[in-house]
C-alpha cells in the first residue's frame, strides 16, 4: 500500500508528463437531457470535499451564492454550482467541493462526486469553438480517442467566479502599472492561456504595459507558433531572438500543458534562452517547485497587473 506522501509525490510528478488528474462529479439533469452529465476540475484546485455542512444564507448576496459556512475556522462561500450551468440536482446538493486557486477559497456545490481518473493533456481539447464555450474550456474524452469516449465538461472556474463576483474597481490601471516596457525592437511576447476571461485580463495589462504579443488558446498553439516564428526568421537569415522576447504561459490547458511547453522550450538550442514567465492560477509550493524544475524563469499568480508587470520587467532585465 503506498504511503500519503508517495501518492502525493506521484501525482505531483505528473506535471513532468504532460499529465493530470480530473475530479469527476454530476451536477443533476440539464434542460436538454435527462441525464447526469460528467463534470471536471483539476484535482490540483481542490484543497478538500466535505459532505454539505449546514449553510448560513447572507442577505444582499448575488445569485446563485448559497450562502457561507464556517470550515476549520475559515469562513468560506459556497457557490451553486449546478444553478449557474443550467443543471437540476436529482438527489439535492450533498457534496462541497473546497478549492483554492488564484488566490481565493472558495466552495462549491455539486450533487455527487464521481472518480479521480488520470488523463494526458491530450485527451482534451479545447471547447471554446463549441457551443460550450463560455462556462466550459475544454473536453475531455476518458476513453481515449475512440468515438465512443465518454466526454467530461471541464469549468472555466475563472470565468464562473468572474461572473459571479465581477471586480468593483478596473482589472488594469495604467497609472499604477508603471512605465511602459520596452521589448527589443522587432520583437514581441508570445503568451499562452485557455480561458476566455484570463486572455481578456492579459491582453488588457500587456496593452497598459506597452508590449506587443501574440496570443494562443492552448500550449500545443503556442508551441507550433513558436516553431513556425522560427522556421520564418530562419528565412529571413535571423533567429528567434530576432522576433520573440518573452514567453508567457499558463499551467492548466489542453493538448499541451504550460510545464510541457516551458520543458521543450528549455530543452531546445533554438529556443532554451528565451525567457519563460508561468501565470497560473494553480499556487502552491508543489507547483512552483515544478516551475523551476522545468526551467522557468519566473512564476506569477494570477491575476494582478501590477505584479505581473514588475515580474516581466524582472525577468527582462536578467
Amino acid at each position: 500500500m503506498k504511503s500519503v506522501q508517495q501518492e502525493i509525490d506521484e501525482r505531483t510528478n505528473l506535471t513532468g508528463s504532460n499529465k493530470f488528474e480530473l475530479l469527476l462529479f454530476t451536477l443533476g439533469e440539464s434542460a436538454n437531457s435527462d441525464r447526469s452529465e460528467l463534470f471536471g476540475i483539476n484535482v490540483f484546485k481542490i484543497r478538500e470535499i466535505v459532505a454539505m455542512p449546514q449553510i448560513t444564507t447572507v442577505a444582499g448576496a448575488p445569485a446563485h451564492m448559497l450562502g457561507v459556512v464556517n470550515l476549520r475556522g475559515q469562513v468560506i462561500s459556497v457557490i451553486d454550482l449546478p444553478a449557474i450551468v443550467g443543471c437540476v440536482p436529482k438527489t439535492g446538493l450533498n457534496i462541497m467541493l473546497v478549492t483554492e486557486f488564484a488566490r481565493s477559497t472558495q466552495a462549491f456545490a455539486v450533487e455527487s462526486v464521481e472518480d479521480i481518473v488520470r488523463l494526458d493533456w491530450g485527451q482534451v481539447l479545447s471547447a471554446e469553438s463549441s457551443a460550450a464555450g463560455g462556462m466550459v474550456t475544454s473536453i475531455a474524452r476518458l476513453d481515449g480517442n475512440s468515438d465512443q469516449s465518454r466526454l467530461v465538461q471541464v469549468l472555466d472556474v475563472e470565468t464562473i467566479l468572474r461572473n459571479l463576483m465581477p471586480s468593483e474597481g478596473p482589472d488594469v490601471n495604467p497609472d499604477t502599472i508603471g512605465e511602459k516596457i520596452k521589448l527589443r525592437p522587432g520583437t514581441t511576447l508570445l503568451a499562452a492561456d485557455d480561458s476566455v476571461v484570463a486572455r481578456a485580463l492579459i491582453e488588457q495589462g500587456l496593452d497598459a504595459m506597452g508590449i506587443p504579443y501574440i496570443m494562443t488558446k492552448t500550449g500545443k498553439e503556442a508551441w507550433d507558433q513558436l516553431q513556425s516564428i522560427a522556421a520564418a526568421a530562419e528565412a529571413e537569415g535571423k533567429t528567434i531572438h530576432d522576433k520573440i522576447s518573452l514567453v508567457l504561459t499558463d499551467l492548466e490547458m489542453p493538448e499541451m500543458d504550460g510545464f510541457t511547453l516551458t520543458r521543450n522550450i528549455k530543452q531546445d538550442p533554438r529556443f532554451k534562452t528565451i525567457p519563460v514567465i508561468i501565470h497560473s492560477s494553480l499556487t502552491g509550493t508543489a507547483n512552483e517547485d515544478h516551475v523551476k524544475n522545468v526551467g522557468a524563469d519566473a512564476y506569477v499568480a494570477k491575476f494582478v497587473a501590477e505584479e505581473l508587470a514588475a515580474t516581466i520587467r524582472r525577468v527582462l532585465s536578467n
